[in-house]
């Protein structure tokens, strides 16, 4: 039965939460050529196949977020109703410092106000022309479910490794919440739709709130340039696999062509949950790490987002900040100051910090009157019962604290929880001995970035207000938690664990009692991170990785396939196409000689089935095939001769190929022969010791044995620790045997140890040389193999195309199964469409199976 996680997605959009009151009238189309308005929004699908560019383009970034970087005040004098400002503070804003002078950025996301449906139209048009800015009109009900209930109350949890246990611990999926979800993506993809130019313009999602996003895109447009930046953490595997919709989701962020995280551990957690529940492989080359998904290389990037350096001086050169600075200090004098900046959330970690507040105090008493815990509360973004206890938790401690420590003129810990403007906040930076970041849990976290820069200073002014004499007396000293996106890049911070009170008390006490010069040291290494990888930088950047992974997009054809989430861009050479059953039968009729090699797992008996043995269908369509005289046919397997020997007793006329063609026959009546390019097997003394080490610490994996090969198979061990067996054991392998005449190969979930010289290529060489002396040569080759091995055949039978002893050059059709980068010139889906095809085939001869008498005998020897 199908997955209703995996229904239409179109369906599913239009479904209950699209009968609100419809978006307004489309925004204008794009101006790709003067006079002449494009038709991306009409009737059509555009697929991509178009690679003339507009005759006149400026460079243009798309960048798609939750909510537009707009501040928005209800003004009945101003068009609308409403007057909107640029949110100098917002990153979507400040990222522009890191594209060209020449770039046009569009934004596309949600208002934080809700705009009336009367007056949509008219801000929609206002904020186009005035702030480059397409905004996304949810309604009220679909914003609620969307944002406050999936994102927030389901998605942000999970990824902050809550998972809802029982009831009273957060909130369990809900599959209405998850459609409320997919609408709204599916709203956001149509806004980005009515502005793009889809063949020049880079496309820029953001954060977890749209992880669907890039479907919506993909489909309509083939070869978008999409990439996508998660700003909250991603899940160890074991976490994120509990989620219901967990491959909807990584098969939507897969249709990016470039994927960032903050830190390493994101993504590797990502490209495991890759490997473990969509079966793909990744690998780094020079320096970039690229997943193979469907002929298109989806990669990685790794790199945390930063500060803007010019938004904080300016605010810091601001004689309202200077003032701020001193009465900071008047109030707090004589005293120490820790300073902690936190949204009110339960990933934060604020009472644990406050703990270790008490918890220094209370074992450092000459610190008591001396030391002051300024935490400033930020509003909480969502509701709930446990944003609820993470506040009353909170005050209740600090009460406490201060009852218990405080004294008249001296409070231990001021908890400021109302909005305060920016200069305030840069002010505390300014003077705060120490700042703490305690989250148990969070993506990236600026909080220690601008610290840095605000004890850096900027001017004289600031200098003053400090009471700072000389540029290299400038210090800062941070503690912050192991679990936070930044904590990687600060290499001179006091990393500590959250959840250990004492331990995090103990980095406090060392943060603030720490010799000057090397607080001087720490701060000189911060500042020298933060100032050169600042928000242009990571702006920058990514747009330089994406760059380079749209550079291929026109020199390959495009397939769409799949239905709903489950949509991916197949992306494959121009020459490689489906092979037709009607077009290659028309050819077979019109030809007298013709050589067929068939893969047998996952060629004619698929890779998932249980029983391994060829079917009665399948015996009777190769008896059919084999008893036409024209036809030479070969099963060429890298399993055994004995299993394939038994299976393909019926098909007297059949040619076997075993082990990769070490082992070979011509038909039942005719005895195996072997290649003689290894004259011993000695290497096996060497290499089977090995494997069988690797077997016993690996669980689940195990060796096969065949006459001329060592195969170690790991596809029931755990997936990353099995790769990574197999990793090692390749390279342990070819150092042991390098000086044995054999080759040491890695495939699917095996590590293989082969003769040289051997391979199903080799086979292809020597039916098709012998069928070439009998005065037989073929005029139609057909060969058709589903794996790496395979690729050996599609080589070899394509250079027979060049030989001049072949009198005419023969029809050659290499197909793959499935629609993969390969060798083949044509591809079938599956191992059906590979039956069906040879059904076809066999019709047309329309030869009954007679007894075996061999068209050829040769001696496999000779040829070897």
């Amino acid at each position: 039965m199908v997955s209703r996680s995996c229904i239409n997605i179109l369906d599913l959009a239009s479904g209950d939460f699209l009968d609100f009151p419809p978006t307004p009238r489309s925004l204008p189309r794009v101006m790709t050529v003067p006079g002449v308005i494009s038709d991306i929004d009409g009737g059509e699908s555009y697929d991509g196949d178009s690679d003339a560019p507009s005759s006149i383009y400026r460079e243009r970034k798309i960048i798609v977020a939750n909510l537009l970087p707009l501040h928005a005040q209800k003004d009945t004098e101003k068009i609308g109703g409403w007057s909107f400002s640029l949110d100098e503070d917002s990153l979507l804003l400040q990222m522009k410092d890191g594209f060209s002078s020449e770039t046009e950025v569009i934004y596309v996301g949600c208002l934080k106000v809700d705009i009336d449906p009367s007056e949509q139209e008219e801000v929609a048009q206002k904020l186009l022309e005035d702030f480059g800015c397409v905004p996304t009109f949810l309604p009220p009900d679909l914003q609620k479910k969307f944002y406050h209930k999936f994102c927030k109350q389901q998605l942000w949890p999970l990824f902050h490794y809550m998972l809802p246990i029982s009831p009273d611990h957060g909130d369990r999926f809900n599959r209405s919440l998850w459609q409320a979800y997919v609408s709204a993506n599916k709203i956001f993809a149509d806004k980005v739709m009515e502005v793009i130019n889809p063949e020049e313009d880079y496309v820029w999602v953001h954060d977890y709130h749209l992880m669907i996003l890039p479907t919506f895109l993909r489909k309509r447009f083939n070869r978008v340039k999409l990439g996508f930046f998660l700003h909250s953490p991603f899940p160890s595997s074991e976490i994120y696999r509990t989620l219901p919709v967990r491959d909807e989701i990584l098969k939507s962020m897969l249709n990016s062509d470039l994927i960032g995280f903050h830190t390493f551990d994101y993504a590797r957690h990502f490209l495991s949950c890759c490997s473990r529940m969509l079966g793909l492989d990744y690998e780094s080359k020079r320096g970039h790490i690229g997943l193979e998904y469907f002929g298109r290389t989806v990669y990685i990037k790794i790199l945390p987002v930063g500060v803007h350096m010019g938004r904080l001086q300016s605010v810091l050169n601001l004689s309202s900040t200077h003032m701020r600075v001193k009465e900071i200090q008047e109030q707090f004098k004589g005293k120490k100051i820790i300073v902690g900046v936190d949204d009110m959330d339960i990933f934060k970690g604020i009472s644990l910090k406050l703990l270790a507040m008490e918890q220094l105090l209370q074992q450092h008493t000459e610190l008591q009157g001396q030391l002051v815990l300024v935490q400033i509360v930020k509003p909480a973004r969502s509701t709930g019962k446990d944003v609820q206890e993470a506040k009353r938790e909170t005050y209740l401690t600090a009460k406490r604290i201060n009852e218990t420590y405080g004294a008249p003129g001296y409070v231990p810990v001021v908890l400021i929880d109302h909005p305060i403007p920016l200069s305030e906040t840069i002010a505390y930076y300014s003077v705060a001995e120490c700042c703490i970041v305690n989250a148990v849990r969070d993506g990236m976290n600026l909080v220690p970035y601008k610290y840095v820069v605000c004890r850096q200073g900027s001017s004289p002014m600031m200098d003053e207000a400090t009471n700072i004499n000389l540029p290299s007396s400038r210090t800062s000293m941070l503690v912050v938690s192991e679990f936070i996106g930044c904590s990687p890049s600060l290499s001179g911070a006091i990393r500590v664990n959250p959840w250990d009170v004492d331990a995090v008390a103990d980095a406090l006490n060392v943060a603030i009692t720490i010799p000057e010069a090397e607080k001087q040291l720490r701060h000189e290494k911060h500042y020298r991170y933060v100032s050169t990888h600042d928000v242009a930088y990571w702006a920058r950047s990514f747009m330089q990785d994406l760059e380079r992974a749209c550079k291929d997009h026109f020199s390959k054809r495009c397939w769409g396939i799949g239905f709903g989430l489950g949509f991916r861009v197949v992306s494959l050479s121009p020459n490689f196409r489906k092979l037709s059953i009607d077009h290659i039968v028309s050819i077979y009729k019109r030809t007298n000689r013709r050589a067929i090699f068939l893969d047998y797992d996952g060629t004619i008996v698929p890779q998932t089935s249980m029983s391994r043995t060829p079917s009665p269908e399948v015996i009777s369509v190769l008896n059919n095939l084999c008893g036409d005289p024209k036809n030479v046919v070969f099963i060429v397997s890298g399993r055994g001769k004995d299993s394939l020997g038994e299976w393909f007793t019926p098909c007297a006329k059949l040619g076997v190929a075993a082990e990769h063609g070490y082992f070979m026959r011509w038909g039942t009546s005719s005895d195996w022969e072997t290649c003689n390019l290894v004259a011993d097997f000695d290497w096996k003394r060497i290499a089977e010791p090995v494997m069988q080490l690797y077997t016993e610490t690996t669980d689940g994996s195990y060796i096969e044995a065949k006459e001329s090969a060592l195969v170690w198979h790991h596809q029931d061990a755990d997936p990353d620790f099995g790769s990574c067996q197999a990793k090692e054991l390749l390279d342990h392998l070819e150092n042991v045997l390098a000086n044995e005449p054999v080759v040491v190969k890695r495939g699917q979930h095996i590590v293989e140890v082969k003769p040289q010289g051997v391979s199903k290529g080799l086979v292809a060489e020597k039916v098709l040389s012998t069928m070439v002396s009998r005065g037989q040569a073929p005029d139609f080759v057909l060969c058709i193999g589903d794996d790496r091995s395979d690729e050996d055949m599609f080589e070899t039978i394509s250079t027979t195309v060049t030989n001049p002893s072949l009198p005419v050059v023969p029809e050659i059709f290499a197909c793959t199964v499935g629609q993969k980068p390969s060798k083949a010139k044509y591809y079938l889906d599956d191992t059906s469409d590979v039956v069906r095809m040879l059904k076809g085939l066999a019709a047309t001869s329309n030869v009954k199976p007679t007894t075996y008498s061999p068209h050829v005998q040769v001696s496999f020897e000779s040829a070897c």
